[in-house]
C-alpha cells in the first residue's frame, strides 16, 4: 500500500491523452478480498492462496472497450464527494456490491486511459464484509467474477498482448485466466501494482499473442 501511495507502482508511462482538457474524470475500484472456499492452485506465488480481486466483463455492445475485462468503475458525477464516492457508487451500480463492506485503503495517482480519453483514479480497497455480486445491468456488464491473485501471478497465466492498428503495434501485459483474457488498461494496472507490492513472479515477456477487439 505504501509503494502504491508513493507512486512507485506507476514508474512506466501509459500512453498520453490526445486532449487532456476534454478528458472525462473517472475512478475504478481495485477490490481485494478473501475467496470463498476456492483457494488458488498456484504454489509459488508471494501471496496467500485465498487472496482475490474483483473484476467484471463489459458488454460487447458498448462503444468503448467492448467485451473487455475491467475493474468496476466509471465517470465522476456531480453528486460524488470524491473519487472514493465515484468508485463505490459505480461498483454498487454495476455489481450490486454493498459499499459498507469495503474498507478503502488508498486513493492512487490518476492514470491516463488514452483509448477512451479518461483520467482514471484507482481506489484501492479491502473487502472486509463480502456481499453477493452479479451483473446488474446487462447492457453494461455481462459478468462479475473474483479471480485468485495467485493465479494472476502464475507465470503460466501471463503473456504479452499485441494489438495492431494503423500500422502500429501496441504491446502490454496480459493474463489468461482459464480462457478469460485480461489485457489493456486493467492488465497494465494489475501488472504495475503487483510489481510495486513485490508480488511479481518472473514470467516470459517474450511470449507474444495477438488480441482482438
Amino acid at each position: 500500500m505504501e509503494a502504491a501511495r508513493a507512486g512507485a507502482w506507476n514508474e512506466r508511462v501509459l500512453p498520453r491523452l490526445e486532449d487532456p482538457a476534454t478528458a472525462r474524470v473517472s475512478a475504478v475500484l481495485i477490490l481485494f478480498g478473501v475467496l470463498d472456499n476456492i483457494p488458488a492452485r498456484t504454489v509459488d506465488a508471494a501471496v496467500a492462496a485465498d487472496l482475490d480481486v474483483l473484476l467484471q466483463r463489459r458488454a460487447p455492445t458498448l462503444s468503448s472497450h467492448p467485451g473487455q475485462v475491467s475493474f468496476p468503475g466509471g465517470g465522476r458525477e456531480p453528486g460524488d464527494r470524491d473519487f472514493v464516492d465515484t468508485a463505490l457508487r459505480e461498483a454498487e451500480e454495476e455489481t450490486g456490491l454493498d459499499p459498507t463492506g469495503v474498507e478503502v485503503l488508498a486513493t492512487l495517482p490518476e492514470l491516463p486511459l488514452a483509448a477512451s480519453n479518461h483520467l482514471v483514479t484507482p481506489v484501492l480497497g479491502w473487502w472486509t464484509t463480502p456481499s453477493k455480486v452479479a451483473a446488474v445491468d446487462h447492457a453494461e456488464t455481462v459478468e462479475v467474477f473474483r479471480v485468485p491473485v495467485a493465479q494472476l501471478l502464475d507465470p503460466a497465466t501471463r503473456y504479452t498482448s499485441t494489438l495492431s492498428r494503423g500500422g502500429v503495434t501496441f504491446t502490454g501485459p496480459a493474463f489468461d485466466v482459464d480462457g478469460t483474457i485480461v489485457w489493456g488498461f486493467t492488465a497494465m494496472v494489475l501488472d504495475r501494482l503487483f510489481d510495486a507490492c513485490g508480488w511479481t513472479v518472473p514470467w516470459n515477456r517474450d511470449d507474444l499473442r495477438p488480441v482482438t477487439v
